[in-house]
């Protein structure tokens, strides 16, 4: 890691880009983490909307339209974000920007040019970049009705990725998120490594990904986790996360509408008060039927 040429506030990580700039950065905290990035005069940097934690006074900040694909307007109709937030240095001196995780989540800095100018990774991952980076999309490729045993081949690029439904280009340094605690796997070639699919984070380009279901027909009725499996086969780099959002939103979702009766001990007394009216009234009807 080679020291910044001028001083900062903080201890960074230094990202060199192809044509030799320099900019450090510096990710802070543990579960819900911040990247911190120092801008130098008229240096700037593209954000997610709403990742925005805080800046100096020296920044600006302007939200623009930057479709992530050919078919933006189709993701804003279907409630997709269809603009960026650009953060400029517009004063004379070094200032600094703070773009937090939208979730319990860690940062990735991935640098494009040593993962051949390209990696796949789950939607909303991207969180903001430096220089030359391009987010698309692909909209509605869910993977659907896959039989027993079956494999489904993702094959090289394009759209047909399903979970892996965002594309991350260039030659830039570009920051996404990973739920949970994040693990690196570096395959070789050959190597296979067999991941649930909502734990996948982001893979290169070069990985080879099977989707394979691989529970009977009553299981998939009666729901449950781990139902399909992606088979990534080297060479290349692997980001697994230990608690996509999917799943975390789904336990939230769970414990707010089924509360534990020793937790609310309203529950249990209007569980009582529900059997005890039901009791009155079936026992009124059958007075008044026989009277």
């Amino acid at each position: 890691m080679a020291a910044p040429f001028f001083t900062t506030p903080f201890q960074p990580y230094v990202y060199q880009s192809p044509e030799d700039a320099v900019t450090p950065f510096q990710i802070l905290g543990g579960e819900a983490q911040i990247v911190q990035i120092m801008l130098k005069p008229d240096e700037k940097i593209i954000a997610r909307p709403g990742s925005v934690c805080y800046m100096s006074g020296s920044m600006e900040m302007e939200n623009v339209y930057q479709p992530e694909n050919e078919a933006g307007i189709w993701q804003w109709l279907l409630g997709k974000n269809v603009s960026s937030i650009v953060v400029r240095n517009s004063g004379q001196s070094d200032g600094f920007v703070g773009i937090a995780a939208p979730s319990l989540a860690r940062i990735l800095p991935i640098d494009l040019a040593l993962f051949g100018g390209e990696i796949l990774c789950q939607p909303d991952a991207f969180l903001c970049s430096i220089n030359d980076v391009k987010v698309s999309n692909v909209v509605n490729q869910r993977i659907r009705n896959i039989p027993d045993g079956v494999e489904v081949r993702l094959g090289n690029i394009p759209g047909a990725r399903g979970f892996l439904r965002q594309n991350i280009s260039g030659r830039g340094l570009a920051f996404t998120v990973a739920g949970g605690s994040a693990v690196q796997k570096n395959l070789e070639v050959g190597e296979v490594l067999a991941v649930d699919v909502s734990c996948i984070a982001a893979v290169s380009s070069t990985v080879d990904v099977k989707i394979q279901y691989n529970a009977p027909m009553r299981r998939a009725l009666l729901g449950g986790e781990n139902q399909v499996t992606a088979v990534l086969t080297g060479p290349g780099i692997v980001f697994i996360q230990s608690l996509p959002f999917h799943r975390l939103s789904q336990r939230i979702a769970r414990s707010v509408a089924s509360p534990n009766m020793r937790e609310n001990p309203k529950l249990l007394l209007q569980l009582a008060l529900f059997f005890f009216l039901a009791y009155v009234v079936i026992i009124s009807s059958l007075i008044l039927t026989d009277g």
